[in-house]
């Protein structure tokens, strides 16, 4: 893993820049939408990122926050948007400011408390809404949304000859939508597929720590985690054209993980699945 760079995973023109391993690190960002999911334990590929989106609370996915805007203060960065669930936002902001006193060095950021069906900006054309995401903390998920134009329906038969004609002569022939992009689970239960937004992203980056029977679904509820074997009766149900799995647990090498996703995972679904690289 390179501190510098991280990990990246690419798909048409998303890339992703990051890493996740189960109890130790997960952190994942967007750079073309200036958005970084998590934080882990804080490294010097996540400083250029302004827009931090908090999952939840626990160590492996934030407690590097305070490392993270510490060097963005030293390296004179635009003010970072620290977007979370609300229970996070009073003992992070004691957690930040005993932090700031510490380093004798003022801390530029603001906390942004979030909730389902909110939109918030990111850079350009992008924003993003949180989902429900049931964990053994508060916690949230986060879809990232690029606004485009399409054709109106009843335009789309037409050559490009008839297309350019009426442009020329004012036509409003396009649309405005909204692309669903990007989803991010954090670390969640599968109760988090009941949200339409998630299951309906273009590509789905979720939670996916416990793989066979070294811990079977009802420990992997027990912590709030989420189990292969519930994922795959469920897929189906998810459209999107690329599940990346994230957080597998170190009680599995990468070899054995794609080795499980071969065995478990229905041939018609095993093209769209994807392991996340994995930290050596």
């Amino acid at each position: 893993m390179s501190l510098e760079k991280g990990l990246v995973w690419s798909h048409q023109d998303v890339r992703l820049v990051g890493y996740s391993l189960a109890g130790i690190t997960t952190s994942v960002g967007f750079p073309a939408a200036d958005a970084l999911f998590d934080v882990g334990q804080g490294l010097p590929w996540q400083i250029p990122f302004n827009h931090l989106l908090v999952t939840h609370g626990h160590m492996d996915h934030a407690a590097g926050l305070p490392y993270l805007i510490g060097q963005k203060a030293m390296h004179g960065t635009a003010k970072a948007r620290v977007f979370l669930p609300p229970p996070l936002v009073e003992p992070l902001d004691e957690i930040m400011r005993l932090w700031s006193g510490i380093e004798d060095h003022k801390y530029n950021f603001e906390l942004v408390p979030v909730r389902p069906g909110e939109s918030h900006a990111l850079k350009g054309e992008f924003f993003f809404r949180p989902f429900p995401t049931l964990h053994r903390v508060p916690s949230t998920g986060y879809t990232v949304f690029e606004r485009k134009k399409r054709l109106k329906a009843d335009y789309r038969g037409l050559k490009p000859a008839e297309l350019g004609r009426l442009r020329h002569v004012g036509t409003p022939i396009d649309e405005p939508f909204e692309a669903n992009l990007l989803s991010f689970t954090g670390d969640t239960q599968i109760e988090f597929l009941d949200s339409a937004q998630a299951r309906t992203s273009q590509i789905l980056v979720m939670e996916c720590t416990f793989w066979d029977e070294k811990r079977g679904v009802d420990r992997a509820r027990q912590w709030g985690h989420l189990h292969l074997d519930e994922l795959i009766p469920r897929l189906d149900r998810i459209e999107s054209r690329k599940i990346v799995l994230v957080h597998s647990s170190v009680r599995y090498a990468p070899a054995e993980l794609h080795r499980l996703l071969d065995a478990k995972i229905p041939p018609e679904h095993r093209e769209r699945m994807e392991l996340f690289p994995r930290p050596r």
